[in-house]
C-alpha cells in the first residue's frame, strides 16, 4: 500500500534535513573546518526539519529561511515549539554565514551551538512523526 503523499514528501524533507546535519558534523570533524559551513548547514537542517512538519501537516509556506516565521505555522501539540522558541541565532546562519559583510566570523562555537540546536530540532522532529505514526525506519 503507498503512503499518502505528503507523508513521502515530509520524509523526503526529513532526510534531507539528516543529510544537512551529517554534512555539518563530518565538517566539524576535518581539522582545517570552516565554522560558518557548518552553521550554513545546520541552518539548513534545521530548516528542512520545521518544513517537513509543515509538509506533514500539508500547511504551505512561504520561500523563507526565517526559522521563527516557519515554527510559527506549526500547529499547537509539536515538541518543535517547545523545543525551539527562539531561532533567531540560528535563521542568521543562511545569511552570514554565506557573504562577508557587517559580522563577526563564525567560530567554532557558534558552530556548535548550531549544531546542537539543528540536531534538537530535527529529533523533536522525528519523535512527533514517529508519534503521529509515520514509519522513519
Amino acid at each position: 500500500m503507498n503512503e499518502p503523499e505528503n507523508i513521502g514528501e515530509a520524509k523526503r524533507w526529513l532526510r534531507f534535513a539528516a543529510e544537512d546535519l551529517r554534512g555539518a558534523e563530518g565538517l566539524m570533524l576535518q581539522p582545517d573546518a570552516m565554522p560558518r559551513h557548518a552553521c550554513w548547514l545546520a541552518q539548513q537542517a534545521a530548516e528542512k526539519a520545521i518544513k517537513a512538519v509543515l509538509v506533514f501537516q500539508e500547511i504551505e509556506f512561504p520561500k523563507t529561511h526565517d526559522l521563527d516565521a516557519l515554527r510559527n505555522r506549526v500547529p499547537e501539540g509539536w515538541r518543535l515549539n517547545l523545543k525551539a522558541p527562539d531561532l533567531a541565532g540560528l535563521t542568521e546562519w543562511s545569511v552570514e554565514a554565506r557573504y562577508p559583510g557587517d559580522w563577526p566570523e563564525a567560530t567554532a562555537a557558534d558552530a556548535r551551538e548550531a549544531l546542537d540546536q539543528a540536531r534538537g530540532i530535527l529529533e523533536s522532529v522525528r519523535g512527533d512523526l514517529a508519534a503521529r505514526g509515520v514509519d522513519l525506519a
